[in-house]
C-alpha cells in the first residue's frame, strides 16, 4: 500500500513538474519573439495588439512611439535587406503582400525566419481578418477580439454618419491632392488609399482615373470640387491647409472648396498600408466635416 503511494507521489510530482516547465518554455517562448515588421499599416496594428515589446524592426514607412528606442529602422517594405534583418535575430517577419524582394524572404525562411505576408485590406472584412490573423502569430488572440470590436464600432459609426450624408443630398464632390516638393501636385483617383478614405466617409472622388496623375490647375479647376484634401510624403500637416494650397494654385479659390475655403488635411500615415485603424479614424473625422459641410 505504502509503496502504491509513494508511486502515485512520484507520478504526481513527475506531472507537475512536466506542467511546470512546460509554462516556463512557453512563456520563455513569447519572451523571445522577435518580431520584424514590415508594412505601415502591419506596423500599426502590431502595436495595437499590444506587441511593441517585441518589436526589434521595423520598415521606413511604419511609425513608432518614440519611447520605442531600441527598435530599428530599416529600408523600403520592397527592398528589404535580409543582412539587416537577420543582424537583429528576428523569429517573425510580418509584412504585407507588397514586402519583398522575394530573394530576401527566401533567404530569411531559409535562416528559420517565420516569414508572414499579409493581403493589403482593402475592405473592412479584409482588414478583420489581418487582426484575427495577427492576434494568432503574437499570441495576443484576446486583444485581437478587442480591437475587432473596436473597429466593428467604428465602422458602424461612420455608416450611420453615411446614412445622414446620404438624407442631406447629394456625396460631396472630393478630390485629393498628394503635394509634392518641387514637383506638380498629384492627384488621388480610384483604387488608391485615398479613394477608400473619400468613399468610406461618403464623399464622392470626382478625379476620374485610377490611381495617381499630375493634372493641371486648370484640369482641377473645371471638375469643380467642393471638397479638397491635401497631404505630402511626411506627417507635417500644414497649420492653414486652405492657405497653403490656395498660395501653390491660386485658379483653385474658383472652385467652391476654395470659395468657401473647405481644404482639409488628410494625415500621410492614413495613406499608408492600405485600409488600417488610421485611414479608419480618418473616414471618421471625414464623414463628420461632410455633415456640417451639407449644413452649411
Amino acid at each position: 500500500m505504502l509503496k502504491q503511494q509513494t508511486c502515485q507521489s512520484k507520478t504526481f510530482l513527475f506531472a507537475s513538474l512536466m506542467a511546470l516547465s512546460g509554462a516556463i518554455f512557453s512563456s520563455a517562448t513569447m519572451a523571445e519573439q522577435r518580431v520584424v515588421s514590415a508594412g505601415a499599416g502591419i506596423t500599426e496594428l502590431v502595436i495595437a495588439l499590444e506587441g511593441s515589446n517585441e518589436l526589434v524592426g521595423v520598415d521606413s514607412t511604419s511609425q513608432v512611439p518614440e519611447e520605442l528606442t531600441s527598435v530599428a529602422k530599416l529600408g523600403y517594405h520592397r527592398m528589404l535587406s535580409a543582412e539587416g534583418i537577420l543582424a537583429l535575430s528576428p523569429t517573425l517577419l510580418l509584412g504585407s503582400d507588397a514586402m519583398g524582394p522575394k530573394n530576401t524572404l527566401e533567404v530569411l525562411a531559409g535562416a528559420n525566419v517565420e516569414v508572414v505576408s499579409l493581403p493589403n485590406a482593402n475592405t473592412k472584412e479584409q482588414l478583420l481578418q489581418n487582426v484575427e490573423k495577427m492576434g494568432q502569430l503574437l499570441e495576443r488572440e484576446t486583444q485581437a477580439a478587442a480591437l475587432t470590436e473596436q473597429i466593428q464600432q467604428s465602422f458602424a459609426e461612420i455608416d450611420a454618419k453615411k446614412h445622414t450624408i446620404a438624407k442631406q443630398g447629394d456625396a460631396p464632390k472630393v478630390l485629393f491632392l498628394l503635394l509634392q516638393p518641387d514637383r506638380p501636385a498629384r492627384v488621388g483617383g480610384d483604387d488608391t488609399a485615398a479613394d477608400i478614405i473619400i468613399n468610406l466617409a461618403g464623399g464622392n472622388n470626382i478625379a476620374g482615373f485610377s490611381g495617381y496623375k499630375s493634372v493641371s490647375q486648370e484640369g482641377i479647376l473645371a471638375l469643380q470640387p467642393d471638397v479638397i484634401l491635401i497631404s505630402n510624403r511626411s506627417e507635417e500637416v500644414a497649420e492653414d491647409p486652405a492657405e497653403t494650397l490656395l498660395t501653390q494654385m491660386p485658379l483653385l479659390a474658383h472652385t467652391p472648396a476654395g470659395e468657401h475655403k473647405l481644404i482639409k488635411n488628410l494625415s500621410a500615415k492614413a495613406l499608408l498600408g492600405g485600409l488600417g485603424i488610421s485611414a479608419v479614424e480618418a473616414a471618421d473625422k471625414l464623414a463628420s466635416d461632410f455633415i456640417e459641410i451639407q449644413q452649411r
